[in-house]
């Protein structure tokens, strides 16, 4: 079997194939494989030579992905939610599609608040309109384009007070002109300690945490990242950055033969603007959720204050023979020493 020529998901088998040629050669093969282990299919669910077809709620195309809409029309058949947890059901299927557009978190934020165990359920205008618009963005949103690694990718990034966003683009020859389509989005809110970083800091974290995400389409890949921020240009080249900046240009060493910064005013990519100021939570609903790092408290019981105008040294080495304890301890260390009963000599401390 030719790697890469087919997709299992569970029961669910697609072959893909470049050419008409192709397809037949690898189908021959792929019944020949299942013949030899005695495995059934039924034709009544078999599709053969489609250009596009249906697959995990998706219309699936050699050029882009799109949301079945049979899908979202089932949507629309069902009543308004009665209770938090059919409000609940209805946000977890809209969030299998969240990344086909850029203001998800902005048209949930109402329903979100259903999550908390302390809200109580009612039916806010909000929560109606929030319910109404969502539905609706279903059946507008973009179709995201298929990558081809090996073209060059755009990767746009933005940090504002409220979260961070990014978009992937790639410029495409379709219909025989280059056009520049959208590939996926992602956005995140900021977590409670980088909410002190400063404006700079924060588009440099963000650009290293967008590399990170997106490392599947970027690694050994050309592209651009197109950024607002001045900061993020000089990243690379920082002569005496700070620990922060210093552990993120390590990071992105890897991607620094491939790619180019380049800075553009921020009207000119209002789609990951949009995202970084309507970011999803930080919860697992969102696939590009990370927890957050805590360290544990270490209580301070007490602080010696030694006044450095003393011989400090010399205090410390008359210890060793003034001091009854520190005595015994250092005869106990002392590999000559076989007296163990010392050690009950020793005062409470």
């Amino acid at each position: 079997m030719s790697e890469g020529c087919f997709i299992i998901y569970i029961d669910y088998i697609i072959v893909c194939s470049k050419t008409l040629e192709e397809h037949r050669y690898r189908l021959s093969r792929f019944l020949t494989k299942i013949q030899s282990v005695n495995m059934k299919i039924s034709l009544k669910k078999c599709h053969f030579g489609f250009k596009e077809l249906k697959a995990l709620g998706h219309i699936v195309s050699g050029l882009s992905l799109g949301i079945d809409k049979n899908n979202v029309a089932a949507v629309f058949l069902k009543p308004m939610p009665k209770n938090k947890k059919e409000f609940q059901s209805f946000l977890g299927f809209s969030q299998y599609f969240r990344q086909h557009f850029n203001d998800f978190s902005s048209i949930a934020k109402p329903l979100y608040r259903l999550h908390d165990k302390d809200t109580v359920f009612e039916m806010t205008v909000d929560r109606v309109k929030a319910f109404e618009s969502l539905r609706q963005a279903l059946t507008t949103s973009p179709l995201l384009l298929m990558p081809d690694f090996k073209l060059p990718f755009k990767m746009y990034i933005d940090a504002s007070g409220d979260g961070l966003g990014s978009a992937l683009h790639q410029v495409q020859i379709l219909n025989d002109k280059p056009m520049e389509g959208l590939i996926c989005f992602i956005s995140r809110q900021i977590k409670s300690t980088e909410a002190r970083y400063g404006a700079s800091q924060m588009e440099c974290l963000f650009l290293v945490w967008a590399l990170e995400k997106f490392n599947y389409f970027l690694e050994g890949c050309v592209f651009e990242v197109i950024t607002d921020c001045t900061s993020v240009m000089s990243l690379l080249n920082m002569k005496t950055p700070n620990r922060h900046m210093l552990r993120w240009q390590i990071a992105i060493q890897q991607y620094r033969g491939n790619m180019n910064i380049v800075h553009k005013d921020g009207n000119i990519h209002k789609n990951a603007d949009g995202l970084s100021r309507w970011p999803l939570p930080n919860n697992n609903d969102n696939p590009s959720y990370v927890p957050e790092e805590t360290s544990p408290q270490i209580p301070i019981e007490g602080i010696i204050v030694t006044d450095l105008n003393t011989t400090f040294f010399e205090e410390v080495g008359n210890s060793y023979t003034q001091d009854k304890n520190c005595s015994i301890l250092c005869q106990l260390l002392t590999k000559d020493c076989k007296d163990s009963s010392l050690i009950h000599s020793l005062d409470e401390i």
